[in-house]
């Protein structure tokens, strides 16, 4: 069976081709055939050694794996060979290992998958699960607050975002450093975007929410982009930071949020770690993303394919 595995940290260059032992499924396992395999940032931090839920190296690297099921284990009660099925690393023992050609996991591990899922599909469901957990841990519904910012607009995580948010009535504003990723983001369901070389976020937020601010922020930026997204709240208003990418913020938050004190702001930080120990919230998101995808109430952007073999060029795009 053909892997990637990283043996030590560093570059793409440092995801290497391996061959291992076919794998077996044994008692209350089964055997998935990958069709598709999702790449994203856990598996950057991942091969580059940063990754705060780092497993042992050598180590496959990988969260999100589409296929088929092609051998169960004995005592296997819930899947049969030909099952269409989604395998996520939040659902193993440790994370990552669906960087290969098949993979073997716990029978209550895998997600079904309808026919009107496709694989290329399915690899992206996380991005939606997550979009579905942040908004709602965030607090304020539409009804009470109609425009949300959503920073980094081009992105997967964000752009599902947009469409959980659309969903629920919101007004969805982005942000985006270039002019080609806020027409992306346009194209795609926000209904504005704010393109932060060539714009002040402040003044056109004004604009779009005439005067009054933003009720809610979710913003995976960090840096500046955090600190001008408390800024911009309504009174009661909330940001909910979900990364860092950038890095801490520019300014003390705090001492922001005593300045703005009449406003009664909040700052929420999520991580989907937090259902690490609760799997049935975790499990009851992930299909309520699939049952949506199935539906065709939310879309996927087409992804960048590429095969396995690959593996160094697509980490390159993705870093």
């Amino acid at each position: 069976m053909k892997a990637i595995q990283v043996h030590v940290p560093g570059g793409p260059e440092n995801l290497l081709e391996v061959t291992l032992p076919e794998p077996v499924a044994g008692h209350g396992q089964v055997r998935v055939k990958a069709s598709t395999i999702g790449v994203g940032r856990p598996d950057v931090l991942l091969r580059k050694g940063t990754y705060k839920w780092m497993p042992p190296l050598p180590a496959i690297p990988g969260a999100e794996l589409a296929g088929v099921v092609d051998a169960v284990g004995e005592g296997v009660t819930q899947w049969q060979t030909g099952d269409r099925v989604l395998v996520s690393a939040r659902e193993l023992p440790q994370r990552g290992g669906c960087y290969a050609e098949a993979i073997v996991v716990p029978e209550d591990a895998p997600y079904r998958l309808p026919d009107t899922v496709s694989f290329d599909d399915a690899v992206s469901l996380p991005n939606l699960q997550l979009a579905l957990a942040l908004m709602q841990i965030a607090g304020p519904t539409a009804s009470q607050a109609p425009h949300v910012l959503i920073t980094g607009a081009s992105g997967g995580v964000a752009g599902m975002l947009c469409q959980v948010a659309k969903l629920q009535g919101f007004v969805t504003i982005g942000t985006s450093r270039s002019r080609d990723k806020a027409q992306f983001a346009l194209a795609h369901g926000f209904d504005h975007v704010i393109c932060t070389d060539e714009e002040t976020s402040k003044d056109r937020l004004e604009h779009i929410t005439n005067g009054k601010g933003l009720n809610l922020v979710f913003d995976h930026l960090g840096g500046q982009s955090l600190v001008d997204g408390l800024k911009s709240l309504a009174p009661f208003g909330t940001l909910v930071s979900y990364n860092i990418v950038q890095g801490l913020p520019t300014e003390d938050t705090f001492q922001v949020m005593r300045q703005l004190l009449e406003k009664s702001l909040a700052i929420r930080c999520f991580s989907m770690h937090t259902f690490d120990a609760d799997r049935d919230t975790r499990r009851g998101l992930m299909n309520e993303a699939i049952a949506l995808l199935a539906q065709q109430r939310v879309s996927f952007s087409h992804p960048h394919l590429s095969k396995l073999r690959k593996k160094q060029k697509t980490h390159a795009i993705n870093a």
